[in-house]
């Protein structure tokens, strides 16, 4: 009986050297042991066997990047305007054993390091362009951290904003400022709009009136090239005219018929000098119409402009 028992006493003391001396660490994870209060070794991912009772774990770290969420806090803008900023931080745990050892509580400084760097850069800042620069601040924050974290074994990738938020008052200000900036941004391009359209408008009504211009240039060249075509035309109809008559004269009969032709016209203009004025030229010998048609054949003959003898004036 008593044998039994110091055999389960062996059973569990092994079991408790066993627990105390192995360690698995988890992948992405470190752990620093201490031997007797003082560092002895840093564990990385994998099977670790401890010295029991003079080792120990004395601090466990995530090597993974981590998301710090930085309380809110009021800062004082260049121009005198409080601001209510947020952000949030990622941070990597590079060196564990700085990082148990070269600060009591890393995060903590992490965050008012942070908190300090912002509101120096806010207070250089006037509050609109703190609006525009948010990334120039979180680059300034993140170098900061960055500088001061080589001592702690922490390396701060990256500090982002989340949000600024002005008082009531300036909010009611910006957004009347946006409303005019809108309103302004409307007007000239409305106006743009009208100038441009007037432009079109005149530069429309100069084409139409080019094309006017042409137009009747155009037609005017047409009909002068038209009529030029027609006084040809009836130059080379009169000239085929006066060769077909003057074949005809050559021709047999020819003198003869001309001779007749003449006669009748003028006998036709004789009567139609009343009709035409109040002044009548008559032969002296109104019987002897012979003569007044030999007259004429001579007039015909010879081109000569006619003189009849005993003319009257009535």
């Amino acid at each position: 009986m008593g044998s039994l028992s110091f055999s389960v006493v062996l059973v569990v003391v092994a079991l408790i050297f066993v627990f105390r001396s192995v360690r698995v660490v988890p992948q992405q994870s470190a752990f620093v042991v201490e031997r007797l209060g003082r560092y002895q070794d840093t564990l990385t991912a994998g099977l670790h066997f401890l010295v029991p009772f003079l080792d120990r774990v004395a601090y466990r770290h995530s090597l993974k990047e981590i998301p710090y969420d930085v309380d809110p806090q009021v800062c004082i803008t260049q121009d005198n305007t409080q601001v209510q900023i947020d952000g949030i931080l990622y941070y990597q745990v590079t060196d564990p054993r700085q990082a148990s050892y070269g600060t009591s509580n890393f995060e903590l400084a992490i965050e008012q390091l942070a908190k300090t760097t912002l509101r120096s850069e806010v207070g250089k800042r006037a509050l609109d362009r703190l609006l525009e620069d948010r990334d120039t601040i979180n680059r300034s924050v993140v170098a900061a951290l960055d500088e001061a974290g080589t001592t702690w074994g922490v390396k701060v990738l990256r500090y982002e904003i989340k949000d600024i938020v002005p008082p009531d008052a300036v909010l009611r200000s910006m957004q009347l400022q946006i409303t005019a900036e809108r309103e302004k941004r409307a007007k000239i391009a409305e106006s743009e709009g009208e100038r441009q359209k007037e432009i079109n408008l005149a530069e429309g009504d100069k084409q139409a009136a080019v094309a006017m211009s042409e137009g009747a240039m155009t037609a005017a060249i047409n009909k002068a090239r038209g009529e030029a075509e027609a006084v040809r035309l009836v130059a080379e109809a009169t000239a085929d005219a006066l060769r077909l008559v003057a074949g005809a004269i050559a021709s047999p009969g020819g003198m003869e018929a001309v001779n007749l032709k003449v006669a009748e016209r003028y006998v036709e203009a004789f009567g139609n000098l009343a009709k035409a004025g109040n002044t009548l030229i008559v032969p002296g010998n109104m019987a002897d119409m012979s003569s007044l048609v030999a007259t004429a054949l001579k007039v015909v003959q010879m081109g000569q402009p006619l003189k009849p003898e005993g003319q009257a004036k009535a």
